[in-house]
């Protein structure tokens, strides 16, 4: 897409910096304490309309298994190149099991990812299905989780976990989808990190004192209780949100209209969109955004700079269906085909 001109002249300026950036991701270490969920994508070929009910009968063809939630965060840490450590929950089940074998294969540590035998690991399976020569498409999706917060002592212990690693890295992500993981304990825990950044689907003055928090627009407004319908209601919701949180900074991410940034000096600033055009999927995209730009923040970077490459990892993984990561070297060319096309 074409930039603003004032906008591409100053992301011209700084791609030597910004790739710099990016040749230092992979000299971190990231604690991420997250809702750790597994998506399942289940397809197959219709065959006929079922005798038994109104329904279609699939023919099984395959069935995919990724890193959901929290754990779509720790994955796209471990896919740019950081070393990580993930912290959260999983049941007593397969699902589980599967999750930690995925995060095995990508090396990233596990210790602190502990067995609720009480709970089942959060579960995503989404059923597709297509006739011949034809789109697939979603069918139903069947949830599994539990509205029971976890056990008091399994509380603590991801806490005390928390509290042992909070030293030994170069930053805290929360990835909080709500499903009991980050409890008082555990959060407190998290925010004794100085570098600690926060994407919560809600109840953010639960964060009070965070770094930086990256609501998405129906998420800030659910925070600050009104529409933000306008220039006028971004600034105020940005200021309020700051004032609500005691961050230094918020990025509300914005879709199509990019994402804007404020800080406590009452400063304001805009990252324009990267991708307007060849938009298939926004599922997982602010996990991509809080992973590349936390590894900005560890590399170096102003968080005006790293909100752009958040942007830009952002601009690449909403080109693929369902959660999805990115490399180095993709943002690198994504970056220089930018900068070729403004």
């Amino acid at each position: 897409m074409t930039l603003d001109a004032d906008f591409a002249a100053h992301l011209r300026a700084i791609a030597g910096r910004l790739n710099e950036l990016l040749d230092r991701f992979n000299q971190a270490s990231i604690l991420v304490v997250g809702d750790l969920t597994l998506d399942e994508f289940l397809t197959g070929q219709v065959e006929r309309l079922s005798r038994e009910a109104p329904v279609l009968i699939l023919r099984h063809e395959e069935t995919r298994q990724i890193p959901g939630g929290g754990a779509n965060a720790v994955y796209n840490l471990a896919k740019l190149g950081a070393t990580v450590k993930a912290v959260g929950l999983v049941g007593k089940d397969e699902q589980g099991q599967a999750l930690r074998t995925i995060f095995a294969a990508a090396q990233i540590d596990t210790q602190g990812v502990l067995v609720d035998s009480l709970r089942p690991t959060v579960t995503k399976t989404r059923i597709s299905g297509h006739a011949r020569q034809s789109v697939t498409q979603q069918i139903v999706r069947v949830d599994r989780k539990s509205d029971e917060l976890p056990d008091t002592d399994l509380q603590l212990q991801l806490a005390q976990y928390i509290r042992q690693q909070v030293a030994t890295v170069d930053a805290v992500v929360c990835s909080d989808y709500g499903d009991g993981v980050l409890t008082p304990p555990v959060i407190e825990a998290s925010l004794a990190h100085s570098r600690s950044v926060v994407d919560a689907q809600s109840d953010l003055s639960r964060y009070v004192g965070a770094m930086l928090f990256t609501p998405n627009l129906p998420e800030a407004e659910k925070a600050v209780g009104y529409a933000i319908a306008t220039p006028q209601d971004l600034k105020r919701a940005g200021q309020d949100l700051l004032t609500l949180t005691q961050a230094q900074h918020i990025l509300i991410t914005r879709g199509e209209e990019g994402m804007t940034l404020f800080d406590r000096s009452g400063n304001q600033a805009t990252v324009p969109a990267f991708n307007r055009t060849d938009v298939f999927d926004v599922t997982g995209a602010g996990d991509t955004v809080v992973a590349a730009l936390t590894l900005g923040l560890t590399a170096g970077a102003s968080v005006w700079e790293a909100a752009i490459l958040g942007n830009l990892a952002a601009s690449i993984v909403v080109r693929q269906f369902g959660t999805a990561t990115t490399s180095i070297e993709e943002m690198k060319l994504a970056l220089q085909a930018l900068l070729e096309e403004s």
